[in-house]
């Protein structure tokens, strides 16, 4: 995720921030009055303070802790909180087993009705695992063993989001803005990047730009502003601009965040990407470069791959074509965690259709979100299952999400079955939207719908 990406305040702040705040990258909201119309002017980026030696120093200091006391709870609790801060800010998995680590051996040692902190950790690894259902269940515990508290709501709306029940994750932040919301701080930030996520998921991209502005006001106003935070935020406006086929914006967005937080694996990734889509693929390639030898996540391989191929650079290109299958079957939680992204991968690419329509069916059978949605039609079209492409592409259109690549996956199914004037508008919304949204797919959808024009 859909982490990803909210850092915390201070140690003291963690254990609680930690059970408010999700892992990944996620998401109407009301007017705030005048106030938060003001803060749509955002304040320049600048560069914030790293606390990496004092949360490694505090992680050694905790890690010696429970060596000498195996019965420590509340060290294996904050041992959790501080693992899962640090793969944010990585995005290395090795974070995320210990913080799995830390988060049982607490309940073990005291059982979750007298242990609401260690349930909370748990969840927070259960959902960066992505196992959804168990993070919405520990979440509901968490209701009826913290009453009156709102970060349970979190935890449930963030999993049902990713399960694909829009409507109970809308009812669930509603539950959190109810209790919580209103006296700023990291709460309010929170709450706004799920709202931001949601208005992105229903086509309402300007809103979602407003909203993601007031959590990065709101989190600019803490005494000591997250890093991580803010500059996740940053990053994913950069991601909504790309998205509408600005570039230019997303590129400021996307070196704001790296004013903040120096070699931040996200934004590089991002300036990666939208290089390539200025036409400055050699940009692209090193952005890309410095992503992947920070954390080699398979999107950023795969992209790379695909900015060798497009210069030309075939044999490093299947270099990286190869370590993405790698690093998808690497252990059993990289293949749950990059699961879909393997699945898109195989047909992008035309390779192993029948793989990759597996990959995307077990997934969707567990977790219908819109892309779980998009990515089994994709991959139906590429294993030759026409039928259920239609029908899965429709599903994934439901809430009216502007994203070209979903369009151009619709207008070729509808060119595969034979509707050539839907195909057309569908490839003419995606290239009209971003134009350049994938190096290798961007040229197909322009090859075929000029061809579809040729033809009439």
């Amino acid at each position: 995720m859909k982490n990803d990406g909210w850092g915390m305040i201070t140690a003291k702040t963690l254990t609680f921030a930690m059970g408010i705040l999700c892992v990944v990258w996620m998401t109407g909201c009301v007017s705030k009055g005048p106030s938060h119309s003001q803060a749509m002017i955002l304040p320049p980026a600048a560069p914030l303070a790293a606390d990496t030696n004092a949360t490694e120093g505090a992680i050694r200091f905790l890690e010696n802790r429970v060596k000498l006391n195996s019965e420590d709870h509340i060290a294996y609790n904050k041992l959790a909180a501080y693992y899962l801060q640090r793969m944010r800010e990585t995005g290395s998995i090795t974070y995320l087993y210990l913080a799995a680590k830390s988060a049982n051996a607490s309940l073990a040692v005291l059982g979750p009705r007298d242990n609401t902190d260690g349930l909370a950790q748990r969840a927070q690894v259960e959902y960066a695992s992505h196992d959804f259902a168990a993070a919405k269940e520990d979440g509901t515990q968490l209701t009826q063993l913290d009453p009156g508290k709102g970060y349970p709501f979190f935890v449930i709306g963030d999993s049902l989001q990713e399960l694909g029940d829009y409507d109970g994750a809308k009812a669930a932040y509603s539950r959190m803005k109810a209790i919580d919301i209103g006296s700023g701080g990291m709460p309010e930030v929170a709450m706004n990047q799920r709202l931001a996520r949601q208005a992105e998921l229903h086509g309402d991209i300007e809103q979602a730009t407003r909203l993601l502005k007031m959590a990065l006001t709101d989190a600019l106003a803490i005494p000591f502003p997250p890093r991580e935070t803010v500059a996740w935020c940053r990053w994913r406006l950069g991601d909504i601009a790309f998205s509408a086929g600005d570039y230019e914006t997303a590129e400021r967005d996307y070196r704001d965040a790296l004013t903040t937080f120096p070699d931040y694996f996200r934004a590089l990734a991002g300036l990666g990407k939208v290089r390539a889509a200025r036409g400055d693929i050699q940009e692209g390639i090193k952005f890309y470069e410095q992503a992947v030898n920070i954390v080699p996540d398979p999107n950023f391989v795969a992209s790379l791959g695909d900015l060798y191929k497009v210069s030309g650079r075939d044999k490093e290109a299947q270099a990286q074509y190869s370590l993405v299958e790698q690093i998808g079957h690497l252990s059993a939680l990289s293949g749950i965690l990059y699961n879909r992204q393997l699945a898109l991968f195989y047909a992008d690419h035309d390779i192993k259709g029948e793989d990759g329509y597996q990959n995307a069916a077990r997934e969707y059978a567990e977790r219908k979100d819109v892309f779980g949605a998009d990515a089994l039609a994709w991959t139906a079209l590429k294993s030759g299952r026409l039928a259920e492409a239609q029908q899965m592409i429709k599903e994934a259109l439901k809430l009216g999400t502007r994203d070209a690549r979903m369009f151009y996956h619709a207008g070729m199914i509808a060119l595969a079955a034979g509707d050539k004037r839907s195909a057309a508008e569908y490839l003419d919304k995606a290239l009209k939207l971003n134009p350049e949204f994938d190096p290798l797919q961007s040229p197909i959808a322009r090859k075929s719908l000029s061809e579809l024009e040729g033809a009439q």
